[in-house]
């Protein structure tokens, strides 16, 4: 088995295509599923912000995975593969280990050690855990990433001195207009990233501020918590000739706000600038905002100078977690060999039991006076003697599979205890059981169906 990572992020793809790979979190559901039908895939975890689209995989034959995954990403995202084949970046095994670690931890986000990524992860994972996409595999391997990311925020200083986007977006506005004292603020969306942006402007005097949102009440909450004032995205235009900042991030699939109205804005402002940044992928602010005069309109990518000034401390707390990601490959490889040795173990062990068994039979066959006390002392004492002979090769094999050439040593140890039938009996009882599983499964759902069909033949 084999572990990759495919992806793209805003290391190697622009923001006007990173946009086009967004996922709708409700529809990551059906997306795994599509992903496990047409990929040849074990375990599947998608993860999709704002600033990377991952597929996380379990495979048999990583280069024929990644060919599949390349079509399901055009086929899902309809994006021509040719458009994105060359933003796209791979990792495998121990390098795509590493790369979850790091994007986990923060030391793979656009602004080093952000804690939001780790969420995100999470919850990536769990949705694909409870939608039977992931396995033994991925189960420890994510909960190892999620670990490690908690003890690198609890025992390094990686979080302090906000860097956030928001927190670079305010930072911009600042280096623009030096002070918000006086300057009116509209920030449009209610998500998580708007309230961080609201709390950075609140702590940078800005005292004036509207909260414009698709749902009212959303944005009557947000609003509420720095007594601003909530507007719908609708009654936005009413207030834009009078605002000095927007600072847009939602969800939306379109741009929320058109070159057209900020044009109509600055006719009543006359010149007096206005300050735009869209931190939200895909982008909520029309790009040809930007050619109006006296209108400075920035998008998440211009984003990281701004960031770059304040790293210098988490630069430092990042080569502790470097240290610690090295020491958590090891463990999980240790874990991942002794993983792939199992099989081989059990194999064996069942082999034991077979021959036991039988040469027990035989033994009864020809002692046929011997009483159900006698039968016992000898299944016990030759038991024992079968387990005392496999416990060295066992722990042997154990360390062995540890070492640098650890497949060969396996390949090895197999042919040399003849365990090839055994462990393709193993292998075909592992299928069928699987079948049997998603027989039941799929009977369960067509049950389900049917019941539904019913229930609508009643109305």
């Amino acid at each position: 088995m084999h572990i990759v990572a495919v992806g793209l992020n805003y290391k190697t793809t622009p923001v006007e295509l990173r946009e086009c790979f967004a996922m709708e979190e409700e529809r990551l559901p059906e997306a795994l599923k599509m992903m496990k039908q047409s990929c040849s895939i074990l375990e599947g975890v998608v993860v999709a912000t704002c600033n990377r689209t991952e597929i996380y995989a379990v495979v048999d034959q990583h280069q024929v995975c990644t060919n599949d995954i390349q079509s399901f990403m055009a086929d899902w995202f309809r994006v021509p593969v040719d458009k994105f084949k060359e933003h796209l970046y791979m990792h495998t095994d121990m390098n795509a280990v590493e790369h979850l670690f790091r994007v986990t931890t923060g030391l793979d986000s656009m602004v080093l050690g952000e804690t939001q990524i780790l969420g995100q992860v999470k919850d990536a994972f769990l949705t694909a855990q409870q939608h039977g996409a992931t396995g033994t595999m991925f189960n420890e391997l994510f909960k190892e990433a999620v670990t490690l990311a908690k003890r690198a925020q609890s025992e390094t200083a990686i979080s302090e001195n906000a860097v956030s986007v928001s927190y670079a977006a305010v930072e911009l506005g600042k280096r623009i207009f030096g002070s918000f004292e006086n300057k009116k603020t509209l920030i449009v969306g209610a998500g998580k990233m708007s309230e961080l942006t609201l709390k950075h402007m609140q702590a940078s005097g800005s005292s004036y501020i509207y909260v414009a949102n698709r749902t009212l009440e959303r944005a009557q909450t947000l609003a509420a918590s720095v007594n601003g004032i909530a507007l719908t995205l609708e009654q936005m235009d009413q207030v834009l000739s009078d605002v000095d900042i927007v600072i847009s991030s939602t969800g939306s699939n379109g741009y929320v706000v058109m070159k057209e109205q900020i044009q109509e804005a600055m006719k009543k402002r006359r010149t007096r600038p206005m300050f735009l940044i869209d931190i939200a992928v895909p982008r909520d602010l029309d790009p040809h905002i930007n050619e109006l005069d006296n209108v400075f309109l920035y998008d998440i990518d211009d984003l990281q100078g701004i960031v770059a000034g304040n790293l210098a401390l988490r630069q430092q707390e990042a080569q502790k977690i470097e240290r610690m990601i090295e020491e958590e490959m090891t463990t999980f490889e240790h874990w991942y060999q002794t993983l792939e040795v199992v099989p081989i173990i059990r194999a064996l062990q069942q082999k034991a039991t077979d021959i036991h068994a039988e040469t027990l039979e035989s033994l009864f066959n020809k002692l046929p006076d011997l009483d159900e006390r006698e039968r016992k002392i000898i299944h016990k004492l030759t038991k024992s003697i079968v387990n005392q002979l496999l416990h060295d090769p066992i722990a042997h094999v154990k360390d062995m599979a540890q070492e640098r050439r650890g497949k060969e040593a396996m390949d090895l140890f197999t042919s040399m205890f003849a365990l090839e039938e055994p462990l393709a009996t193993l292998e075909h009882d592992k299928i069928k059981a699987q079948d049997a599983a998603a027989g039941q499964s799929a009977g369960s759902n067509a049950s389900s169906a049917l019941n539904r069909l019913r229930a609508i033949t009643r109305i």
